[in-house]
């Protein structure tokens, strides 16, 4: 049995969500679910101890219900934004599984909004930070530091092109370079077993995208060539893993 007065939520109270969670359990309850949204993942990301020990009550009511299913997924993003995030979801390893297996099966009907369960399924599968940072491909832009001389080299993938460049304010991307993608068949997890998802389900611009993520840019600065995922994990890595 829970001992809810020990699990503190992100108002600092302790005995509000165990009350949320029966009610939602039994009726339909809006202003209910809207509640639990503001104590269990406030603002979509501040996630608290109250939040992992409500993962198994909403792993329960996920295969009926599309708001904890998607709650549950928020809050497992939110994962490295709590000090003891790890600690707390690996004691909800039985959860965490079956939350798994409804988000591939809703990725497996292409719902309008793949992409936003499909950075479920990421945070789901441990990875926190590409959860966080892909997007759809459409007009993306991101900024790493070059490993070799440090220079700040915009990687876009998208509509625009997919290039690495020396942002200018001024002038815009200028020092343009064709990025290099991933042949499919060279790509490793997790990049392979995204793309293969991606693919699976018909998500071509997705299954390209993560093809050039994972591949290599030329920075333009000193014509040396890069790993953009790797430099991209440094360049995102939550402050507490960067002093670990």
């Amino acid at each position: 049995m829970t001992d809810w007065t020990q699990m503190i939520d992100a108002h600092g109270m302790t005995g509000r969500v165990p009350v949320l969670l029966d009610q939602v359990g039994r009726e339909e309850a809006p202003e209910a679910w809207e509640e639990l949204w503001d104590r269990l993942c406030l603002h979509g990301e501040t996630v608290s101890p109250a939040s992992f020990t409500a993962l198994p009550r909403l792993a329960i009511l996920a295969p009926t219900c599309a708001q904890a299913l998607e709650l549950a997924g928020a809050i497992v993003r939110g994962t490295l934004q709590h000090p003891d995030g790890e600690a707390l979801l690996a004691g909800c390893a039985d959860a965490i599984a079956r939350l798994r297996e409804l988000v591939d099966q809703q990725l497996r009907t292409r719902p309008a909004n793949y992409n936003r369960i499909f950075g479920d399924l990421l945070a789901l599968e441990g990875q926190y930070h590409w959860s966080a940072a892909l997007e759809d491909f459409t007009d993306d832009f991101s900024t790493v530091s070059c490993p070799h001389c440090g220079a700040e080299v915009t990687i876009a993938v998208g509509d625009y092109g997919c290039y690495s460049a020396i942002r200018d304010w001024d002038l815009g991307d200028i020092e343009r370079r064709p990025l290099r993608p991933a042949p499919a068949e060279e790509l490793r997890d997790p990049g392979r077993w995204m793309h293969a998802t991606a693919v699976r389900d018909e998500q071509q611009r997705l299954a390209e995208g993560i093809r050039h993520v994972f591949g290599r840019a030329e920075c333009p600065a000193c014509a040396s060539v890069f790993s953009i995922a790797e430099a991209h994990t440094s360049a995102n890595l939550p402050p507490a893993l960067e002093t670990s």
